[in-house]
């Protein structure tokens, strides 16, 4: 599948940059898959106005594909079918993209599957090729993208990720079935190489940034890169947003994203409050994500958030070592506290009894 293959609605929508939340795993305290919850938090980022689903990734839990689990597929099959169903009877077709991971026969064969599920795109992720060379991962890359169109993936090195230099993004931008980059080094200087790379390349037009820098999530969508390259000075920027963090709190994550969106059309200076906002998020990330534990309590803290809204019937995770850490409840409470207006709580209450029908 090229990604001439797809909507053109979902191109569309991709290229204008939207909300795209990383899909927790909804578990019930015996840890066995919870097929209720699940389908309610995929109507509930429909509802929210989310362009886009990432399933079967980070949020969603690599054990998934433990054979003694076995949930990549289950999971998959079913948000695509509740997306296609939920979404396609409010006339709208959502990006659906699917986690793939592992060495590569591993990695073809999801990716075989998410196209057998309906999906648009991958996420790939390149933690298994850890010791891998460059040219390794690039050949890799290049066999994926054979199947379906792919979305690059900077991941931090403190969940699992590895430092990948200017050159392979330079090489990765050529791909022909690129479709998107997610950026989430949680670092400004890679960031940066990536965003000079896909503009060295030519590819600024054809490859749509998103962020998954939870830790700088607005000053990513309202910063423009002016790139001099050799074909002369090249605008880009980020346009959306593949995140962990987006997958609680999206209502209020589809509003703030419009308004980015409207105030960037509109010209002129960017509004401080915008700045100060950027903050509060970041803020309220380190509470959910663990920042002061080095991220160790990261799902369950997403689990938490959601929990307490009804969306998820507790914060179990399939490691049952993977808790929240001593003190990030309290501080989930303080960022509550502080920052009413990022939450998006009256929307689910009113909508929850239907999501979860």
């Amino acid at each position: 599948m090229k990604i001439q293959d797809l909507p053109a609605a979902v191109r569309e929508n991709v290229r204008r940059g939207t909300v795209i939340p990383a899909q927790p795993l909804a578990l019930d305290a015996r840890r066995k898959f919870a097929p209720r919850y699940q389908t309610a938090l995929t109507r509930y980022y429909i509802d929210a106005g989310a362009g886009g689903i990432a399933v079967g990734v980070h949020s969603t839990q690599f054990a998934i594909r433990d054979p003694s689990i076995g949930l990549f597929k289950p999971v998959l099959s079913l948000a695509s079918e509740v997306i296609d169903q939920y979404a396609g009877g409010q006339g709208r077709e959502l990006f659906k993209v699917a986690g793939v991971c592992g060495k590569t026969p591993q990695a073809v064969a999801e990716a075989q599957f998410a196209v057998s599920q309906r999906y648009h795109a991958c996420l790939l992720s390149l933690a298994a090729l850890a010791e891998s060379s460059i040219d390794d991962l690039l050949d890799h890359c290049r066999e994926v993208a054979e199947i379906m169109p792919v979305i690059g993936f900077y991941l931090q090195p403190a969940v699992g990720g590895r430092v990948l230099p200017y050159r392979f993004w330079r090489e990765f931008a050529e791909i022909e079935n690129v479709i998107a980059i997610k950026l989430a080094p949680f670092n400004r200087y890679q960031t940066l190489d990536v965003v000079r790379a896909v503009c060295d390349a030519g590819r600024e037009d054809a490859i749509t940034l998103y962020t998954g820098n939870d830790d700088n999530i607005i000053a990513d969508l309202i910063t423009p890169y002016w790139m001099v390259t050799e074909q002369g000075v090249k605008s880009v920027r980020i346009r959306g947003g593949l995140l962990g963090h987006w997958c609680v709190w999206t209502r209020a994550a589809t509003s703030l994203l419009d308004e980015i969106h409207r105030t960037i059309e509109r010209g002129g200076d960017i509004p401080s409050e915008l700045l100060s906002r950027n903050i509060e998020v970041t803020d309220c990330n380190a509470a959910f994500f663990d920042a002061a534990n080095n991220f160790a309590g990261c799902i369950p803290g997403i689990h938490e958030v959601l929990r307490r809204q009804g969306l998820l019937p507790g914060t179990w995770c399939l490691d049952p070592n993977e808790v929240l850490s001593p003190g990030q409840s309290e501080e989930i409470d303080r960022v509550l506290a502080v920052y009413p207006h990022l939450n998006d709580d009256a929307f689910v209450r009113e909508h929850l009894s239907r999501w979860l029908q």
